[in-house]
Parts: structure tokens; C-alpha cells; sequence
């Protein structure tokens, strides 16, 4: 079984920036991948970013390159999503999921295990 557990979602102006933590915990093997996703209200789940658990591959969607990084803390099994020039449609639950697989994925349906969901919303 793994556990997914996101923080760090919060309050934040327009321009600002935060960073999302999703630690993960039980049986995480070394061809997992990790995602970010979010979901506005009303909206489908999209699609953020990726990594492979060795931080070697990484995937972007093209909505969040150069804003949105993500990156894996190797001592504490945890990945991280960090967002700089946030906008208010930003405003969404973010999430964290993973799937058993050494290639990436874009799509929600393929990932096996998702988290809490964290919300972030974006003032202006």
C-alpha cells in the first residue's frame, strides 16, 4: 500500500509564490512515478507535472512551465511542486498521485494512488 499526504495550500496574492509538499509512505518502489494534479470547481482534473521516483525523467505541462517546479527530497520520500507568479485562476485542490510504471503519465486515470488534495487559492 502507499500513502500520499500533501500540505503547504493556502491563501496567496496574486504574484506570490508556495510550495506543496506530498510525502509518501509504504511500499514505493523504484519504477513509481509521481505526479501533481489539480482540480478547480466545475473543472476535470489536469494534468501539472511528473517525475520518475529517481528524479531523473521529468514532464511538464505546457500551462506551467517556468512558473511550476517539481523535484523529489530523496532523504524524507518526499516530492514537492513549488510555484512562483501565482494567478487567480490557479485557484484549485491540488493533488498528489502515483502510479507503479517507469514511463509518464499525463492522465489521471493511469495513476493508482492520490492524496487528500490540498487547497491553494489565489487573491487578487
Amino acid at each position: 500500500q502507499v500513502q500520499l499526504v500533501e500540505s503547504g495550500g493556502g491563501l496567496v496574492q496574486a504574484g506570490g509564490s508556495l510550495r506543496l509538499s506530498c510525502a509518501a509512505s509504504g511500499r514505493t518502489f523504484n519504477n513509481y512515478v509521481m505526479g501533481w494534479f489539480r482540480q478547480a470547481p466545475g473543472k476535470e482534473r489536469e494534468f501539472l507535472a511528473a517525475l520518475s521516483w529517481s528524479g531523473v525523467r521529468i514532464y511538464y505541462a505546457d500551462s506551467v512551465k517556468g512558473r511550476f517546479t517539481i523535484s523529489r527530497n530523496n532523504a524524507k520520500s518526499m516530492i514537492d511542486l513549488q510555484m512562483k507568479s501565482l494567478k487567480p485562476e490557479d485557484t484549485a485542490v491540488y493533488y498528489c498521485a502515483a502510479h507503479s510504471s517507469y514511463s509518464i503519465s499525463n492522465l489521471a486515470s493511469a495513476y493508482d494512488y492520490w492524496g487528500q488534495g490540498t487547497q491553494v487559492t489565489v487573491s487578487s
